[in-house]
C-alpha cells in the first residue's frame, strides 16, 4: 500500500473572528475552514444575517440530496455567481424548469451512447499524445494547461464533432481561460447571502467574457440547427440534445435554452475533467509505483493495436487510481443548497433561507469514514473495509436526482485518457514544484501542477537473460 500523502491545505483556527473570517474566504474557501471538520458530522457558521451549516452525516446528506430535494434546491446565490455565462441551464436551475431540462438531457448520456462518443475521447487522447510528444524533453510542463486544453479537445469532439483545432472551438477555450481567472465559483459570496433585492454584482471583465463565449456557443448552435434542418447534422452529442423532445411535454429546447446547455457541458464536462485529470497525473508522477501499474495495464488493454470500449474493463486498477484521485480532490469541492422549510439537524433549528454545505471535499477526506483519509491509497477500492465509506461518503458527482448527468462520461474519459497518457510518456515530479489545492471554478493548484514528461520506453518489467 502507498504511504504518499498528497498536499492538502492548511485549517484555520477553530475560533477567529468574523473579520478574520471574511478575509481567509477572500483568501481562499480551504483556508477558512477548520480542521475540525474533517471529523465533525455538522459543524453551524453563524454569520450576521443568516446561518450555514456544514452536513457530513451521511443520513442528513442523503434527506438533502436524496430523499427531498425539492425542499433543498440550489442556492440562488450559485446562479448568481455564474448567471452571466450559464443562463438558466440545468447547473443552475431549479423546480420544474430543471426537472424538464434534465429529462432532455439525461438519453444523451445514456450507456449505449458512450460507446457511440468512445471513438472522439479516443481521437482527442491521440491528438494530445501528438501535442504533447515535443514537449516531452524533460524540462518542467505546467500540466493544468495542457489537460484543460485535452478535455476541451474531448467536449468539442463528443459534442459537436469538430476538434479543438477549430476556430469556433478554440475561440471558446481560449474565452474560458480568461473567464475562469476573473471567476471563481466558490468565493465569499458563496457563503453570505444577500438580500432578494440586492443585485449580483459581476466584474466588467467577467460579463464580457461571458458574453464572447455564449456568442461562440450561439453561432455552434444556430449552425448545428440549419443542419439538422437540412438533414446533415452528425449522430453526436448535441444533435441528440437538439432533437430529443420531453417526454412529459413534447417540448424541444430553443436555441436560447441549447446555448445554456453548451455552456453547462463545457463548463461541468471541461473544467471539472481537467482539474480530476492534473491531480491524478500528479498523483501517479509522485507513486512511479502506481505509474508503472496503470502504464502496464494500458499496454493490455491495447495489445490488439489500440483501445476499445470493451477493453476498459481490462483497467481496473486504472479506474482505481482515478476514483482514489475523486476522493482526494474532487473537482467541485463544496454544494450550497438553501432549506425551503425550517428544519431540524442534530437538534438544531434549521431557519428557512439557511445555506446547507455538502462538501465532497471533507466527506471524501473524513476521519470517520476512511482509513488514512488523507492518504494515496488505489488499492483500498478492492478492500472490502471501503465499501461502505465508499457508499455514504463519496459524492465526487454528487447524488440522488440532480447526480451529475455525465458522472459515466467522466468515468470513461478518465480512465482512457489516463491510459493513452500513462502508456505513452513518464511523469514526474519538478523538484520544489508542490502544488497547493486551491478552490476556483474546481479544484486546481494555486500556481499550476508542474511535472517533467520524457517518452515512455518499451516494457522493461520483464528480466532478461543474455546468454
Amino acid at each position: 500500500m502507498s504511504d504518499f500523502t498528497p498536499p492538502k491545505p492548511a485549517s484555520r483556527p477553530d475560533k477567529v473572528s468574523l473579520w478574520q473570517h471574511i478575509q481567509l474566504f477572500r483568501k481562499d474557501i480551504f483556508a477558512s475552514q477548520p480542521e475540525r471538520l474533517y471529523r465533525a458530522w455538522m459543524a453551524e457558521f453563524r454569520m450576521p444575517f443568516f446561518r450555514s451549516y456544514f452536513v457530513n452525516q451521511p443520513e442528513l446528506v442523503k434527506t438533502v440530496l436524496n430523499e427531498r430535494p425539492d425542499d433543498f434546491p440550489k442556492s440562488e446565490i450559485i446562479r448568481g455567481a455564474l448567471f452571466s455565462l450559464l443562463g438558466d441551464g440545468v447547473f443552475v436551475s431549479n423546480g420544474e424548469k430543471w426537472k424538464h431540462q434534465r429529462r432532455i438531457i439525461d438519453p444523451a448520456f445514456e450507456g449505449g451512447r458512450l460507446r457511440d462518443v468512445f471513438p472522439s475521447m479516443l481521437d482527442a487522447g491521440h491528438a494530445a499524445v501528438e501535442r504533447l510528444t515535443p514537449l516531452a524533453t524533460g524540462a518542467s510542463l505546467e500540466i493544468e494547461e495542457q489537460t484543460s486544453q485535452l478535455a476541451a479537445d474531448v467536449i468539442f469532439r463528443t459534442l459537436f464533432s469538430i476538434p479543438i483545432t477549430d476556430n469556433d472551438a478554440k475561440g471558446v477555450f481560449e474565452n474560458f481561460r480568461n473567464y475562469q481567472r476573473t471567476q471563481p465559483l466558490m468565493n465569499v459570496a458563496s457563503f453570505f447571502k444577500m438580500p432578494r433585492w440586492m443585485p449580483a454584482f459581476q466584474r466588467t471583465s467577467t460579463k464580457d467574457t461571458s458574453a464572447k463565449i455564449r456568442a461562440l456557443l450561439t453561432k455552434l448552435t444556430d449552425d448545428r440547427a440549419a443542419e439538422i434542418a437540412a438533414g446533415t447534422a452528425p449522430d453526436d452529442l448535441a444533435t441528440k440534445i437538439m432533437t430529443t423532445a420531453d417526454p412529459l411535454t413534447g417540448e424541444k429546447f430553443t436555441g436560447a435554452d441549447m446555448v445554456d446547455q453548451v455552456a453547462i457541458f463545457f463548463l461541468a464536462g471541461h473544467e471539472t475533467s481537467a482539474s480530476a485529470l492534473a491531480w491524478t497525473l500528479y498523483l501517479l508522477a509522485v507513486d512511479q509505483s502506481a505509474q508503472a501499474r496503470v502504464a502496464a495495464e494500458a499496454r493490455t488493454a491495447s495489445a490488439d493495436g489500440d483501445f476499445s470500449f470493451k477493453n476498459l474493463s481490462k483497467m481496473p486498477f486504472t479506474r482505481n487510481v482515478f476514483r482514489e484521485a475523486l476522493r482526494l480532490y474532487p473537482p467541485v469541492p463544496m454544494m450550497v443548497r438553501e432549506n425551503l422549510k425550517q428544519e431540524t439537524f442534530r437538534k438544531r433549528k434549521i431557519k428557512v433561507g439557511s445555506q446547507i454545505v455538502i462538501s465532497p471535499w471533507h466527506m471524501g477526506r473524513h476521519q470517520r469514514f476512511w482509513d488514512k483519509p488523507d492518504v494515496f491509497d488505489p488499492d483500498r477500492w478492492d478492500r472490502p473495509e471501503t465499501k461502505k465509506p465508499a457508499r455514504e461518503a463519496y459524492i465526487p458527482f454528487s447524488t440522488g436526482p440532480r447526480v451529475c448527468t455525465g458522472a459515466g462520461f467522466a468515468m470513461v474519459e478518465g480512465v482512457l485518457l489516463l491510459a493513452i497518457l500513462a502508456k505513452s510518456f513518464e511523469f514526474r515530479v519538478v523538484d520544489g514544484k508542490v502544488p497547493v489545492p486551491a478552490a476556483h471554478l474546481t479544484v486546481r493548484a494555486k500556481d499550476g501542477i508542474h511535472l517533467s514528461l520524457r517518452p515512455r520506453g518499451p516494457d522493461t518489467s520483464e528480466t532478461q537473460t543474455v546468454e
